[in-house]
């Protein structure tokens, strides 16, 4: 299959992630991912203040369902899912969670990421306000710090290959290749591989000061 974008040890592929996946028989050292949770109209709460309604941020049709995910455990020997607390995934200790210290009454203050991994769960602390320079578009876009923090908690060994089935803007992507990580991300609709390629053309960035 031909990749939409393939630079620098990053290849994006446009398509349906699990029909991309056979057709590359690609390996993966770990997988990364933050998919649609299915909350749709859910996190739309319904009042004149809501935020995402103010910021102009319609609903998305890929979020009125969650996708199946459980073949992602087969995928690659470490997983690290972003809402991974709204899938029937197995039982962890290894959990991640991003606390949003500035998060509006419209929004959780916390998100949750799952790992197969059997270690201490973790917690970092990341303003939302301080993703705004390198917002995109995505309505769900994750932060380049937050992903670069999910990756160092994976522990990955020099060289191993992050796999992002649900690439979206291409966050995940940008914090392997800052990170020094080949990486390669599945995308199903083109707005957002190509949102993802001009992210991954700009310089290498500094993560430093997530608490």
């Amino acid at each position: 299959m031909q990749p939409y974008y393939d630079s620098d040890g990053i290849t994006i592929y446009h398509g349906d992630c699990r029909d991309v996946l056979r057709g590359l028989h690609a390996t993966a050292s770990a997988v990364v991912t933050d998919p649609p949770y299915g909350l749709g109209e859910r996190s739309f709460v319904r009042r004149p203040s809501n935020y995402q309604r103010a910021c102009g941020v319609e609903m998305q049709s890929w979020d009125d369902a969650a996708p199946s995910i459980d073949w992602l455990l087969e995928v690659a020997p470490i997983v690290a899912v972003w809402g991974g607390n709204y899938f029937q995934l197995p039982v962890s200790r290894g959990w991640l969670v991003w606390c949003k210290p500035d998060a509006p009454p419209s929004m959780g203050t916390v998100e949750m990421c799952w790992t197969n991994l059997d270690q201490n769960a973790k917690h970092v602390t990341y303003s939302i306000s301080r993703t705004n320079a390198e917002r995109c578009g995505h309505p769900t876009q994750k932060p380049l710090s937050v992903m670069a923090h999910t990756i160092r908690f994976l522990r990955l060994d020099p060289g191993s290959v992050v796999l992002d089935p649900f690439a979206g803007s291409g966050s995940t992507l940008r914090a392997a290749k800052d990170l020094g990580y080949p990486a390669v991300g599945i995308e199903i609709e083109e707005r957002y591989c190509e949102v993802a390629a001009t992210r991954l053309s700009q310089g290498v960035l500094d993560f430093g000061g997530v608490a």
